[in-house]
């Protein structure tokens, strides 16, 4: 018996105290395998049969099967910890490389990156994440920028209230228009009259007519503030119409205290027909010189609805005379329409009326729209350029002949 319990000794000794010294578990594996054996030589002693035998190589499988779930579990978590660390290494080579990298990546994030099935995905995924947080950041500072400008905005609201609470600025302001409300008054006595006509509304679209009634708010503000004003004429005014109900969102209680005429009559009827004239983009007269003793016409229509040739046929069913802006004869139009907005055609007539100078009233055009103001007439630049063009063909048309005669030499 003794012999039998010497031999399990050896037996567990040699198997598992390699295996525990390679893991550095001695300490806790001595007492297991005493009580093994020991247990094993009671039971051998209590049964007292010779003839079973002691499968050792079933107790080698078991003690190594729980041996194997214990460092599972204790070896478990450094693994983890140090692939975490691997890639994050990893991230810091790249970031190194100049390779798109966040700069703050979450464990959920680094995890992902080390699924990802190849280097490329990787790359990807690292981009990804690099652009979603560049966008975070830009997203931060155009709300700082925000804040920054509201705060400022504030801070200028606070002081124009300042301001206009200053006793001196008040009576400046109430002096000055109580000067341009004179200016008007007297314009609507011996100014020179100035149409718009206001029967297009079903030409137009609800948004049409709304941007309409801004231009001719815009161009009511501009003739009260200019040196000598217009006595406006909104002629084919219809009480209950869009028009009316846009004005009055605009001016409110003023709409009844405007220095300008409003009437449903027809331009006709209030001045003679010789006086007339009727301006618009499709005439074929251009205007040369302003008359002041004329009564100009402009259609209240925005520019961007216009029809080609409805004030035209409007102006001669009426039998008046028509007139177009000399465009083509001081600017070298680049693009878009020569139709323009009822503001702009305001300060135009306003700085003809001044001065008679159509340089300067021309500036009013918007640059887009024109490349160049020329003092000579466009007709002659037109030849000029015509003349340089053929010439630039001939000498292409030259050069190419040449080389048709080159390449077919050779062949």
């Amino acid at each position: 018996m003794q012999s039998a319990t010497m031999l399990l000794k050896k037996m567990v000794r040699s198997s598992v105290l390699p295996f525990a010294a390679r893991h550095g578990m001695k300490k806790d594996l001595f007492p297991l395998s005493r009580t093994l054996s020991l247990s094993l030589c009671l039971k051998q002693d209590n049964s007292c049969e010779p003839s079973e035998k002691l499968d050792l190589d079933a107790w080698k499988k078991v003690m190594k099967s729980g041996l194997q779930e214990e460092v599972s579990e204790t070896v478990s978590e450094p693994k983890e910890l140090s692939a975490l660390a691997a890639a994050r290494e990893t991230l810091e080579m790249w970031r190194l490389a100049g390779r798109l990298v966040p700069e703050n990546i979450t464990e959920e994030q680094l995890k992902t990156f080390m699924e990802c099935p190849s280097k490329s995905a990787k790359k990807k995924y690292l981009k990804y994440l690099h652009l979603k947080e560049l966008h975070k950041k830009i997203n931060r500072r155009k709300m700082e920028e925000k804040r920054e400008r509201r705060l400022e905005a504030q801070g200028q609201t606070s002081k124009t209230e300042e301001t206009k609470r200053s006793p001196f600025l008040c009576l400046w302001s109430n002096t000055m228009d109580k000067a341009y409300n004179w200016k008007a008054a007297q314009s609507m006595i011996f100014g020179q009259p100035l149409v718009f006509d206001m029967s297009y509304e079903k030409e137009m679209s609800v948004r049409e007519v709304c941007n309409t009634v801004k231009q001719l708010v815009l161009s009511e503000s501009c003739n009260r503030r200019s040196v000598d004003p217009f006595h406006i004429h909104l002629c084919n005014f219809q009480d209950d119409s869009l028009f009316h109900k846009e004005f009055i969102k605009h001016y409110r209680e003023a709409w009844g205290k405007l220095l300008i005429t409003v009437t449903d009559q027809c331009y006709t009827e209030v001045f003679p027909k010789d006086k007339l004239i009727y301006l618009t983009a499709d005439s074929p007269k251009v205007m040369k010189t302003f008359d002041h003793d004329k009564v100009y016409i402009v259609g209240s229509m925005v520019d961007k609805s216009v029809k080609t040739g409805v004030s035209l046929a409007r102006a001669k069913r009426l039998g008046l005379e028509t007139a177009a802006l000399p465009l083509d004869k001081y600017l070298l139009w680049n693009v878009g329409a020569k139709n323009l907005t009822l503001d702009q055609m305001m300060r135009i007539l306003l700085t003809l009326k001044d001065t008679g100078d159509w340089k300067a009233a021309l500036e009013f055009v918007p640059k887009r729209k024109y490349c160049a103001f020329v003092n000579k007439p466009i007709n002659e630049l037109k030849k000029s350029l015509d003349l340089i063009n053929t010439l630039k063909l001939g000498r292409q048309r030259e050069e190419v002949q040449k080389q048709f005669a080159k390449s077919y030499s050779k062949k």
